[in-house]
């Protein structure tokens, strides 16, 4: 560890950026204030409305809130990279930036998974869902989310920690705990090890979610009430899935078998799960969840709350 304080690491990702820098500037600049105004505003509507203090909208807030994290991680050190002559990252915050985000990555499928089961109860079992989703319960299980994601990547960063290097020279525009282990040295038995765990660990939430679902378009096909609550609440959560998903598994196929064609465009793609679901998710809820949709309305007109949720 005292051996790697000093490194700084390239980043080469930016190198075919330099003649349109002021362009990819305002571009990035425009879609993190979008990010931050659209998952702001979800979560701020959620916290001052007594009435949106429900599981769903308290695990949607936690899922918004941990997107807005993991853009950070990405947007703030390339608009700075954007602005500089040099893309260069120190060893120190490298691991800071991987911290972040792998902590984004791990608490989006852990929160699906939290939201799939509270969709589960509310729909398969509407009449037991208060007494099942208490307000402990839903503590226990943000508890859950944040514990697991946080000791993921506790045991992840340890595991590059103790690496040293021989190359200093990423061709990506962030660092990625794959990136990095690429440039290693030492033995990395224990960290592809570790990949395949957490692989398999997030295929079985993936797995859960999905039957979950059985049961819940079982559950729907049963009544015209519960088709409704099925896709007003459950569309959303699986765009949200389906959008994270993808995202993830094409940044994980880029990272071990991309190639150097077309390099400028794979490295803007393979920030998609850093880019994409923090933008898209507050916006696919906010439109599809009618007192979210309402409350938002309210914040730009003038017309009374209660008029508003009476109609």
């Amino acid at each position: 560890m005292n051996e790697n304080v000093d490194i700084v690491f390239v980043l080469q990702g930016l190198n075919d950026s330099v003649t349109n820098r002021q362009i990819y500037f305002a571009f990035a600049l425009m879609s993190y204030l979008v990010t931050i105004l659209v998952n702001l505003t979800l979560i701020l509507t959620v916290c001052l409305d007594k009435a949106l203090h429900q599981p769903m909208y308290i695990f949607m807030c936690n899922l918004c809130f941990t997107g807005l994290c993991g853009a950070s991680s990405f947007y703030l050190k390339l608009l700075l990279d954007l602005l500089a002559d040099a893309h260069l990252i120190t060893y120190t915050g490298c691991l800071t930036q991987m911290i972040f985000t792998y902590i984004y990555i791990y608490s989006q499928f852990t929160s699906l998974t939290v939201m799939a089961y509270d969709r589960y109860l509310a729909i398969c079992q509407p009449l037991r869902y208060w007494a099942l989703m208490t307000g402990q319960k839903v503590a226990l299980l943000l508890l859950l989310t944040w514990c697991l994601s946080l000791l993921e990547t506790a045991i992840g960063t340890v595991l590059i920690v103790r690496l040293s290097f021989c190359s200093h020279r990423i061709a990506r525009i962030f660092c990625t705990n794959w990136e990095v282990v690429k440039l290693s040295c030492s033995d990395t038995t224990a960290n592809n090890l570790y990949s395949i765990v957490i692989i398999i660990l997030h295929s079985l939430q993936i797995i859960i979610i999905l039957v979950s679902y059985v049961h819940l378009t079982r559950s729907a096909a049963r009544s015209q009430t519960d088709r409704r609550k099925f896709v007003q609440t459950c569309s959303p959560h699986l765009a949200s899935l389906l959008v994270f998903s993808f995202s993830v598994l094409f940044d994980s196929f880029y990272s071990r078998y991309g190639g150097s064609s077309m390099a400028a465009l794979q490295n803007a793609l393979s920030a998609e799960f850093l880019v994409v679901p923090p933008i898209v998710n507050p916006i696919i809820y906010g439109m599809n969840l009618h007192h979210i949709r309402t409350r938002i309305r309210l914040w730009f007109t003038t017309e009374k709350p209660q008029r508003a949720f009476s109609k």
